[in-house]
């Protein structure tokens, strides 16, 4: 028989017992049935896991490579039309204090570097933290966006705090470089 639930104190519910499985006096049947199902769901939910994170450097080189190709053809189409980018520097993208020809070779600069060092895993967290200010300042400099053009904006905003917090993964030359400088500095020791 169940115990009324109500006269089981704080203390004894929050309890653990002394081993996985055995029973503490005041709430033994809940903590027994709470602790197999808990280590049940740890069971299967192990190799699932462990695989998922074996996987996870894939999964953020294909973040790098994916947003350094948008930004690598936005940069593409501004040096294959240069007149009409350096135009809509002038009269369409409010970028200010600085010329229409600077903010346009700039931006180009920008969309044809960064792009390249995040494919690489070179420099990432900060390819993305430039990445991530120049399409903030596109969205501001530009009001016009529509609603989809505004969406991808974001996309890509949120897309670039992956490498920005959580660094380029292990397929990286980041990842190699610091792997080298750790093994060097244990020798070293």
């Amino acid at each position: 028989m169940r115990p009324d639930l109500r006269s089981l104190s704080l203390v004894a519910l929050t309890k653990e017992p002394a081993l996985p499985g055995t029973r503490s006096r005041k709430a033994g049947w809940l903590t027994q049935r709470s602790t197999g199902w808990v280590e049940q769901a740890a069971e299967i939910a192990r190799p699932t896991l462990r695989e998922l994170e074996r996987l996870s450097p894939v999964l953020d080189l294909v973040i790098r490579l994916w947003l350094a190709a948008v930004f690598f053809k936005f940069g593409l189409s501004k040096i294959a039309s240069w007149d009409v980018t350096v135009a809509l520097f002038a009269y369409q993208y409010r970028v200010p204090l600085l010329p229409p020809a600077t903010a346009a070779a700039m931006a180009m600069t920008i969309e044809l570097i960064f792009p390249a060092l995040l494919v690489l895993g070179l420099g990432a967290r900060l390819a993305s933290a430039v990445l991530f200010v120049f399409n903030l300042v596109a969205v501001v400099a530009y009001p016009d966006l529509s609603q989809e053009e505004l969406k991808d904006h974001i996309y890509w905003g949120l897309l670039l705090l992956v490498p920005l917090f959580h660094g380029p993964g292990r397929i990286s030359v980041d990842y190699l470089i610091r792997r080298k400088l750790s093994t060097a500095t244990v020798i070293s020791r």
